[in-house]
Formats: C-alpha cells, sequence, structure tokens
C-alpha cells in the first residue's frame, strides 16, 4: 500500500527520516530530498517525532539525522524498522569513542 504519509529527511547522507505524524506499519512512504529520492516500507507503526530508517544500517553504523551524527547503531537495522534507544547508542562526549567514525 502506497501512502501519502508525512516524514521528513533533511540531507541526501541521512539513513533515518523522521515521522512528521503517526505512520502505520506495512505502508510505503517515499522521500524526496534534494535529488535523492526514497520509498520505504514502514516495518512497525511510528510515532510522530520517532525516526524510521531509509537504508540498512549495520552494527557498529553512524546514524545520520538531518546531515549529523547522533548515535551509532547496536544492531543490524533494516530499512523502515523504527530506530530509537533500543537499537542505537549516543556517542557524544565519550573518551572511548574518540576518533571513531
Amino acid at each position: 500500500m502506497d501512502s501519502t504519509y508525512k516524514a521528513v529527511m533533511i540531507k541526501p547522507q541521512d539513513n533515518v527520516a523522521t515521522a512528521l505524524e503517526f505512520i502505520p506499519a506495512n505502508v510505503n512512504v517515499t522521500l524526496t530530498c534534494q535529488d535523492k529520492q526514497v520509498t520505504v516500507k514502514v516495518l512497525k507503526d511510528i510515532e510522530f517525532g520517532h525516526k524510521y530508517a531509509v537504508t540498512l544500517i549495520p552494527k557498529g553504523t553512524n546514524i545520520v539525522k538531518y546531515g549529523e551524527v547522533i548515535g551509532r547503531s547496536i544492531e543490524d537495522i533494516q530499512a523502515g524498522d523504527h530506530v530509537h534507544i533500543h537499537n542505537i547508542e549516543g556517542i557524544r562526549g565519550r573518551g572511548d569513542q574518540v576518533g571513531i567514525n
């Protein structure tokens, strides 16, 4: 099922999008960001303001939102899956993470 649900991806290098409204599971959401367009089947319900992966994010990969690194994946995250504290870790201000991308 295709949808017109609203989400935002600010930079083409972002690997997550942010829901601008509740998005139910099992719908396709198409995002356009500059010259990049991506269609993602949302795998789980995504609440307003929450993130979902727009591509496969392998374990240990930086999470990029609005062009900025906001954390790192602690497990493989499938395209369309909810991205939140259960599958990412913060890396800002951590001395053990200096120099790690």
